[in-house]
This record gives structure tokens, sequence and C-alpha cells, in this order.
């Protein structure tokens, strides 16, 4: 008998699936192709106690995955929201950010800078002023600790499915477990079932909050490569190009030398960062290269 569910973990070409009647059940899917992410909806059939098959993806509202020139990696499906954790210490990558930045505004999902560890004081005014171009577009930050009180996070979470982010030791695992108590025990008992106890650090999952809404807690990264983007799409997620776009003198501006660059006089007129500029053009070089590389050049 054929149900729906919702894939809550995935380990390799094994996935936790959560029925629309409330069963978890450990499945494979059917055929070769495995192409599957942490908040999918699926169509499954049972095979045994506590087993099942996929048999067909479900529409997706959004995906989210990074990728290179050799392969993608996929993150989290039908995430409503983007909450990247950053923290005081040890120091972040604000390139990091900027990237994880392209990949959701690329799938118009909402995002949140979290810093976490708010409480060491000495690391406080360095932190605050990495985030502060990303203040100044727009982007809401909220300070707390995950050890201390998290109900402000919580608040912004309700009745969203948020996909938590970020590079190593941010401190994203503890604040999962501060949001959801019982995280830690079930990352447990699926170890326990594969037999293995790697996954906690290597698979997303897909946790729900008693208030409604749920978090994809991601495994720590410190690379987020976007060379599935095209350049339209590269520009596009750059929020504060979007009013200069299309006002260049050429056409096929490329923003770097051409006279009458509108993101250039943005950059004169304080409008655009140097360093927002200097990352698309980073970003935009590995689209380019990627492609190369693939073509054989």
């Amino acid at each position: 008998m054929k149900q729906t569910g919702t894939l809550t973990a995935a380990f390799g070409r094994q996935y936790e699936v959560r029925t629309d009647g409330g069963e978890t059940l450990l499945c494979v899917p059917r055929g070769k192709k495995s192409l599957f992410a942490c908040g999918d909806r699926v169509q499954l059939a049972p095979t045994g106690p506590g087993q099942g098959v996929i048999e067909k993806l479900l529409e997706r509202q959004s995906l989210l995955y990074r990728s290179d020139a050799w392969r993608q990696k996929l993150i989290a499906a039908n995430a409503t929201q983007v909450v990247m954790v950053v923290a005081t210490e040890p120091s972040f990558s604000d390139e990091f950010i900027s990237r994880c930045l392209c990949a959701a505004e690329s799938q118009h999902l909402k995002v949140l800078i979290v810093l976490n560890k708010a409480d060491i004081p000495a690391s406080l005014p360095h932190a605050r002023a990495l985030l502060a171009p990303f203040v100044e577009m727009g982007y809401p930050v909220l300070e707390l600790s995950a050890l201390g009180d998290v109900a402000p996070l919580r608040a912004r979470l309700i009745g969203e499915t948020s996909l938590l982010v970020g590079q190593s030791g941010m401190g994203k695992s503890t604040l999962t477990n501060a949001l959801i108590p019982e995280a830690g025990a079930q990352t447990r008992e699926i170890s326990e079932v594969l037999d293995t106890g790697k996954h906690t650090t290597t698979f997303a999952r897909l946790y729900d909050l008693p208030e409604g809404g749920g978090i994809i807690d991601s495994p720590g990264m410190q690379t987020f490569g976007l060379v599935h983007l095209d350049i339209p799409a590269l520009e596009a997620s750059f929020v504060e190009f979007r009013p200069h776009l299309g006002n260049c003198r050429f056409r096929d501006c490329h923003h770097d030398a051409e006279p009458g660059c509108a993101l250039h006089a943005a950059v004169d007129a304080g409008q655009i960062t140097p360093r927002r500029l200097q990352q698309y053009h980073q970003f935009r070089s590995e689209c380019e290269m990627a492609k190369k590389q693939v073509q054989g050049w």
C-alpha cells in the first residue's frame, strides 16, 4: 500500500522517512538513482517492519545545495528559511556568509543570521564588525548564547522549516539540542540501527518543533560552492546589486573594468561595499572555471 511521507534524515542510500500516518521507516530508493534531500516529500511503500522503499519524489518548493565542478551536495529541500549560525569564537568567514546568502536568495528563502556565544564580550566587537555590512543590507542578526536563553530564536522559528547552516565550531549542534532537547537521543537511536555513530556530523536531519514548524540541522561545513548558479542568478543573489542591474552602459558588462558600470558607480557612492563586489568576481570566476573544466576547456 503506497503512502506519502517526509524524509527526515539521509544516510548514504538509506533514508529515514516519517509517514503522514506518524510511522518512521528506514527506506531505500527504488532503482539506482538516489537524489533525495532531507525535507523531501516522497511516495513510498512499506516492505517490512520498519522498512520501506521510496518510489517517487514529490514536487519540491525549494532545494538548497552546494556544488563544485564535479558534483553537487544536496543539503535540504522544502525549507522556508535559512538560519546561518556564526559565533564570536572561533572567528567566522564573511565569505562563507556571502556564499550561503547567494544560495538562499537564489531559492527565495528567508534569512536569519544568529551570532552565537554572544556572552564572550572580548570577541563581540570583532564579530559585530564582520556582520555590519550584512545588517546594512537588511539581513536580521540575532545575538544569543546557545548555553543561555534561546527563546528569542525559538520565536523566529515557529511556523517555518528552518535550515541551520554554519562552519564547524559555531555551536550549531549545541543550539539544536537547546531547541530540541530530545535531538541527541534521536540521533543516537538511528546510529544504533545503522551500527555507526558518524551520522551526527555527516548528514542533515529534520526535527519537529513542539510549537509548530521544524528545523533541519546540517553538518558543519567549511566550503560552499555555487557553480550551479548561472551568471544572471549569481548577480541577482547579491541583494544590493539588484537596483543597479541593467543600468550599465554595456548590456554584457562583467562589472570589472568596463566604463559606465553601474555596480562600480554604486561602490563609489557607498551603496555597495568593495568587499562584496570582490566576492562577486571571485564567485563568478569559480562558476566560469567550473564550466570550462566540465567542457574540457
